[in-house]
């Protein structure tokens, strides 16, 4: 899907300021011939937990299911905070350019995972964390 198709709720469902940022990125880099598709955006408590446990499974331990998947109570994705871009030279462009919308890479182990950092317009991106397990965020 694109950041445009607000009938599905991945898309419907992420905050208005984070959906609108994206929104404009998305406009000027498709005027760059860049394309962004949805790979997720909000996602639903049950559906977060499916992919912790498919994590777990995956990775062998929740411990290093915590490095790509976060809890329900955690997860940006569940709060309609963060959204997953694709393809390649999409989460290239927005490297690039995203600090110019506010939006920003929070994990270096995730290319393609966005939040919105006003501040970042004026400020520049704050530092990636390595993965999850290192943002403060998710040790609820």
């Amino acid at each position: 899907m694109t950041i445009f198709d607000d009938e599905f709720p991945a898309v419907a469902k992420l905050d208005r300021d984070l959906l609108d940022a994206v929104r404009r990125a998305a406009t000027d880099a498709a005027g760059d011939g860049v394309e962004f598709i949805v790979n997720s955006g909000w996602r639903s408590p049950e559906y977060q937990e499916q992919l912790l446990r498919e994590a777990i499974s995956e990775h062998g331990s929740e411990e290093e299911a915590a490095r790509w998947v976060s809890t329900p109570d955690t997860s940006a994705h569940v709060s309609g905070d963060a959204i997953d871009i694709g393809p390649a030279r999409a989460t290239a462009w927005l490297s690039r350019h995203g600090a110019d919308y506010g939006l920003c890479q929070i994990y270096r182990n995730e290319p393609w995972h966005y939040e919105l950092r006003p501040e970042a317009i004026d400020d520049g991106c704050p530092p990636m964390y390595a993965d999850p397990t290192h943002d403060p965020r998710m040790q609820r």
